[in-house]
């Protein structure tokens, strides 16, 4: 079996797949009598990968493999093919997904110290069954609160292949251990948020869209917005 046909063969499986390849997926394509020579398939995707620099489409390695996703610089044009209205997330919302992504494993009571506020259950609850999140363990103290830490669909989803990929937050990381008896200032905790808020391309709204209302197409997005809407409220008053 020579190279081009190999190449051919991973391409067309990338394409026809409705999920990220890993190198193992892709070998499992060949039969057992006819396995490409070694380092064949990863020279496929290199191929595949510098065959698309003047294309609309990159070939890229995310935590659950490779996939073929849309550039960046043609993205906006290419969105107009899904006629349904991007979900949009509210500030709480993405406050709670940021600690997780950054201070992994945490659990909810260690979320609520940064914030100052309780975490509602809704948000929780979303982002669980969003797949972007899971529990991974209990802190062994009195209570076993659950760790939550996030998973491989969301790396899957904002394009990276591991944690260490994800945009420095550098005043977060610098937050420190994160303890229940550790008091945090309003300045700290104001500069908290205000980093959060700077994970990734996430779209994200300041509480309301244009019409004052908060648009969601997710049902329990719809139902964590009212409660994160108070929260936000109530995080105001107290400042």
């Amino acid at each position: 079996m020579d190279q081009a046909l190999i190449t051919r063969i991973v391409e067309a499986a990338l394409l026809a797949a409705n999920q990220p390849l890993t190198v193992a997926q892709l070998h499992g394509l060949f039969p057992l009598d006819e396995q490409p020579p070694e380092g064949a398939v990863q020279q496929a995707l290199a191929t595949l990968q510098e065959a698309c620099g003047d294309r609309g489409v990159e070939l890229v390695e995310v935590a659950s493999g490779y996939r073929y996703q849309v550039k960046a610089d043609v993205h906006q044009w290419v969105a107009r093919l899904w006629t349904e209205r991007q979900t949009r997330y509210t500030r709480a919302t993405l406050e709670t997904l940021a600690l997780i992504a950054y201070r992994q494993p945490i659990t909810r009571g260690e979320i609520e110290q940064v914030r100052g506020v309780a975490v509602n259950s809704n948000i929780i609850k979303a982002l669980e069954e969003r797949d972007w999140i899971r529990v991974v363990g209990h802190r062994d103290v009195p209570g076993k609160p659950e760790l939550l830490a996030t998973t491989k669909a969301f790396l899957d989803y904002f394009g990276l292949k591991r944690l260490d990929d994800l945009p420095p937050l550098s005043e977060l990381k610098d937050i420190g251990e994160l303890e229940p008896q550790l008091a945090f200032d309003g300045a700290a905790e104001a500069q908290a948020k205000a980093d959060a808020m700077a994970l990734g391309d996430i779209p994200a709204n300041d509480d309301d869209d244009d019409d004052g209302n908060q648009a969601d197409t997710n049902t329990d997005i719809d139902a964590a917005t009212a409660d994160e809407d108070a929260d936000t409220r109530q995080e105001e008053a107290d400042e």
